[in-house]
């Protein structure tokens, strides 16, 4: 064969650079959506216990805040879960809860390791992150429950409505917070009662709405029954949990 031919060859045969990353690209895609549901299928979730429905992933969330409430939090052998969850995870539930120091959703619901895929924020509002990372919980990892976890005392809340009360924004990012949680703030002000439980309770309320009707993922997954999106409201002084809005 002459060099030329030769090196006509290799020109055909060789891939080029562009199209090696656009492959890398497209495999990496697959990888993160379509070849989760193929891994699911060629090994058994690293926590068997977790395949729940939406209802029975709910029940078992309050069953294990119950025990928390009555102090009688089981103890979780987190060395084997530790070896279980190395290869992946399939949390049971998710769990949209305020920043506060005083709210933990794994201790509130006597949750092992890899038992709830948690996302936090002061005032618990479902920004465009918190959305993704829910769709990611829901059609990644299979999660079949969101909980929006509201609280008492919220100082999120409470620094809003003294925002726009005053008509005066806060310091550094934290109007980023106000304009989210606004529209809980302004929805119940003529309601009577406190206007910091009013407001708190509405916040949950409009973030479980929010979540159910995420397209396309959430809205799908709930139409399909596969997902259920539920509010609840924390309560400090006993550790309850109190379900005020059930999809």
């Amino acid at each position: 064969m002459c060099e030329k031919c030769s090196e006509n060859l290799h020109q055909t045969v060789a891939p080029s650079r562009r199209s090696m990353v656009l492959f890398a690209a497209s495999a990496l895609g697959m990888a993160a959506f379509g070849g989760t549901a193929v891994a699911k299928e060629a090994k058994a979730p690293p926590k068997p216990q977790n395949v729940l429905s939406p209802d029975a992933a709910l029940k078992r969330l309050m069953e294990g805040n119950a025990r928390y409430v009555s102090g009688v939090s089981r103890r979780h052998d987190f060395t084997h879960e530790r070896e279980a969850l190395v290869g992946g995870q399939n949390p049971y539930a998710a769990v949209l809860s305020c920043a506060d120091s005083r709210i933990a959703p794994e201790y509130a619901f006597d949750s092992g390791r890899g038992d709830l895929f948690v996302c936090r924020v002061a005032g618990n509002f479902a920004g465009d992150e918190t959305v993704a990372s829910m769709e990611y919980a829901v059609a990644v990892l299979g999660t079949p429950l969101i909980l929006v976890l509201g609280h008492d005392s919220c100082g999120a809340v409470e620094a809003t409505i003294k925002s726009l009360k005053d008509d005066k924004p806060l310091p550094g990012h934290i109007p980023s917070l106000v304009s989210a949680i606004a529209p809980a703030v302004k929805a119940v002000a003529q309601q009577s009662g406190n206007a910091l439980d009013n407001a708190i309770r509405q916040n949950v309320i409009d973030n479980v709405a929010k979540l159910k009707s995420a397209a396309p993922i959430l809205n799908a997954a709930v139409e399909q029954g596969k997902l259920k999106v539920v509010g609840g409201i924390y309560r400090l002084n006993t550790g309850t949990v109190e379900l005020i809005a059930q999809g």
